[in-house]
């Protein structure tokens, strides 16, 4: 058996940051498909697994962790090619991952479901407008913060940039044209050549989805 399980679907960009940080760290880990879309986080199994109804979820050994947040901290721990070299460090990835899941992915990936998986009798324009803006305004900060640097919280790859690049492999299914953000264009493409680096929809299950799932 894998030393690493992870529970996970290829459309969930919280899943990906764990994902990608144990394909890059060649770990010994195995994907479990989470049937999101029809319902499997809802069920009394999955609740049992996590009480919050969510993916990902991280099995090594008789432990269990949720929270992508959480997940990169412990994989950190294990890999620390990814973690911190000084208390500095430490508190710059955490001061970037806690606002990732603030500013970013929260406006990201709530407006990629609005467009990409909800029907479009469902979709409200005040919400697309509202997380259009507050996302871009998420990017601008990225952006800016990139300018000069090559990675976010260090002079290496961090859990900060798993955090952040959780969703941004996914922008064809946003308004958001990423090629207007220099930096966070060369940042993507610096990620992606990475040994072990594979797009979401090909590094986890469940890709496409069957016709008619979301109707």
């Amino acid at each position: 058996m894998p030393e690493y399980r992870l529970y996970c679907f290829a459309q969930s960009g919280n899943a990906y940051k764990a994902a990608l940080l144990l394909a890059l760290a060649g770990a010994d880990w195995e994907p479990v498909f989470v049937d999101f879309f029809n319902g499997e986080t809802r069920t009394p199994e999955y609740r049992a697994l996590n009480a919050m109804g969510e993916a990902p979820i991280l099995e090594h050994g008789d432990l269990r962790l949720t929270q992508s947040g959480v997940i990169l901290d412990y994989l950190a721990r294990r890999f620390p090619d990814f973690g911190p070299t000084s208390e500095e460090e430490r508190r710059e990835i955490l001061r970037w991952t806690l606002w990732d899941n603030h500013k970013l992915t929260s406006c990201i990936a709530t407006l990629r479901f609005q467009l990409k998986f909800l029907p479009e009798e469902k979709r409200l324009p005040e919400v697309i407008d509202f997380f259009t803006r507050r996302s871009g305004a998420a990017l601008r900060v990225l952006d800016r913060h990139l300018f000069h640097r090559d990675w976010i919280a260090a002079d290496h790859l961090t859990t900060a940039d798993l955090s952040c690049i959780g969703y941004l492999y996914y922008d064809h299914e946003f308004p958001h044209d990423l090629t207007t953000f220099p930096n966070i264009d060369r940042w993507r493409q610096r990620i992606a050549a990475l040994p072990g680096w594979r797009h979401p929809y090909d590094l986890m299950p469940g890709h496409p989805l069957p016709p008619g799932v979301l109707s």
